[in-house]
Parts: C-alpha cells; structure tokens; sequence
C-alpha cells in the first residue's frame, strides 16, 4: 500500500540518540512497506543497526558529522552546520530523495531549517506546529502548539483550515468541529488577536467554526480542532502533560498507600494500563509542521523505539492521505479570492 515511501530520519536527535531511533527505524520498516535514510554519524548509527535483523534494502544510511544541539542558536546553526544531521534531512526531502523528515532534536532549529530549506505552501504565511491532546471523548487537534508566539489573526484563520484537513483525513473526523482557544466562552472575551480571529472565523464557509474553547473544555471533548497562537498553544499543551504526570502520580501513591488500595490496582490495574496508553504521547508520535511543501514532524525529546515508529506511521499516513496537496488545494481557493 506504502510502496516507493521514503522517510528520512535524524538519528542523531533527542535525548535517546542514536539508540532508540536507529531501534525505532528497525521495527518501523518491519511492519511498513517503506524505505527509511538515517542520517547522522555513521559508524555509531551501523554499531546500532548490527544489533537488529531486518532488510537491509529498507534502510540506508547517509552520514552527517555535525549535531545541533538545544542550547545553539537555531537561524545560526543552520547556516553555519550544513553537514549536520538536521539540514542534511531537510535537504534529501527538498530535493525530492525522501517524503518526509522526523527528528526529535531541537524543535528552533527543525522549525527554522524547515521553513528556509523546504519552505511554505504558495499562500500560507506561516507553518504551524500541532499535535494531538487526548479528551474524554477521543482527542483534540491542537494548532499552533509551538512554532509562532507572535501571531496575527489571518494566521489563526490559516491553522484552522490546516487543522481541519489533517483531522478530517488523518483522524477520520468528518466536517471537525473548530474552537478558538480563549479566556471564556462569549464572543467579546479575549485579547485584540482573538476577537479580530474571531471575527475573521466566523465569516469562513469552509470550515464548522463553533466558537471560543475554554482550556478546561478542551480535555472534555469540547471540540475537535482547537485553534491558537504559539503562546496559548503551548501553554495549554505543557499543562496538560503537567497534570497527567501528576495526576498518575497521585494515583500511584495512594494505590501504594495500604494492603486494601494495593488489592484494587490489582483488580484494577488492566483499566489503568488502558488509561495511561491513551494518555501516552509515543502512541502520537510526534507533532506536524503543517503548511510546508513537504511533512516535518517534530519527536518528543525524550522519544523512545516507540514514539519513534509512531512518528514514521504518522508520516505515512500523512503522505498516504496527500494532505500537503490537501492544504495546498484548501489555501489557494483563498489566494485566487483575493486577488
């Protein structure tokens, strides 16, 4: 079904480099018809793969001596360290040797690399970072979520309309419904970019906008695509890994507590196992860069083999679905509007 899919990877990225990704890569080409290029230093990603059976047709290693690392400044390593791994990835996809790039290495310098070296679809004046947040009633679409602080509200109109064409084709949520991400409810509430968002929202046909989301109303199901600046977005993201781990950890002190709570996590303890798998960000694999010419997805720092291989599924979904073309399509109805 995948056939001819080409993902390139940064095996040099994250917290669990080249270890887990090199792990990652092996079980993802497994269980996928695809091809997948590590890219880093190259006698440290081989050491890795001898340690694994697989076909050898399926991965290629191309080596990159450099690393840029957290602490580095993004625009400035990507214009100093071009044999590094991450623009040497963002390079195989922009000359059409690979679909897509996953890394889990410095979120500044994939975003800012991606945005110079592959570039944005012909209408979308920025890309945005999304990701999903488990709900009550399955999940929410969470755009921008780390890639613009500083928005305008036409940006805002651009990260619903690519949020609803990757929850409509990726999740399989038909006509999704769309929330602004603000203070309250009423359609006065908020700072000047929500309310001239709004207003801009509200004229759109092409898109079922339901209004403003409170952040206490998203992990309640209250919409499916949930729209914000990098800001807010990213706010409301790390609050709600913040309260997960907390609240996991609450529950394992008390189930720890007496010889009583012990026998009920026993009893109990299949349906908490359900609970943190949905709960689990490695089961998502990582966050898109939406509105480029070509998929970039963006892996938590601390990803492991499998986070890893979730991302690589994600892409091929992504690629499978067509959704650059999808956005490209929704966008340039807007661009011949205007002129």
């Amino acid at each position: 079904m995948y056939v001819n899919t080409v993902i390139a990877l940064d095996a040099m990225g994250g917290d669990n480099a080249p270890f887990e990704i090199v792990k990652g890569a092996v079980e993802a080409v497994s269980q996928y018809d695809i091809k997948l290029i590590l890219i880093g230093k190259e006698n440290l990603i081989q050491d890795e793969l001898k340690k694994y059976s697989f076909e050898h047709n399926k991965i290629e290693v191309v080596h990159a001596n450099e690393i840029i690392s957290n602490d580095e400044s993004p625009t400035t390593a990507i214009r100093k360290k071009k044999d590094s791994s991450v623009v040497v990835g963002l390079n195989l996809v922009k000359e059409g040797k690979a679909m897509a790039f996953v890394s889990a290495g410095s979120t500044g310098a994939i975003l800012t690399g991606s945005t110079f070296i592959i570039g944005r679809i012909r209408g979308i004046e920025r890309p945005a970072l999304a990701t999903v947040l488990p709900n009550t009633k399955g999940f929410s679409f969470l755009i921008d979520c780390g890639a613009n602080v500083d928005s305008k509200p036409t940006y805002l109109v651009q990260f619903a309309k690519m949020g609803a064409v990757y929850v409509e084709n990726i999740l399989g949520i038909k006509n999704p419904r769309v929330g602004l991400l603000n203070i309250g409810a009423e359609k006065e509430k908020g700072n000047t970019l929500t309310k001239e968002a709004y207003e801009l929202l509200e004229q759109e046909k092409d898109i079922h906008f339901i209004g403003n989301i409170e952040a206490r109303d998203v992990s309640l199901g209250g919409c499916d695509v949930v729209v914000a600046d990098a800001f807010a977005g990213n706010v409301l993201l790390k609050a709600t890994e913040g309260v997960s781990q907390a609240v996991f950890s609450i529950i394992k002190t008390e189930l720890m507590s007496s010889t009583v709570s012990k026998i009920g996590a026993l009893i109990l303890k299949k349906s908490f196992k359900n609970i943190k798998q949905k709960m689990d960000y490695s089961e998502y694999g990582g966050a898109p860069f939406l509105g480029l010419k070509s998929l970039v997805v963006k892996a938590h720092g601390s990803s492991d083999a499998k986070a890893i291989k979730n991302a690589i599924r994600q892409c091929v979904d992504f690629i499978n679905s067509d959704i650059v073309a999808k956005i490209e399509q929704n966008i340039q109805v807007d661009v011949e509007n205007e002129k």
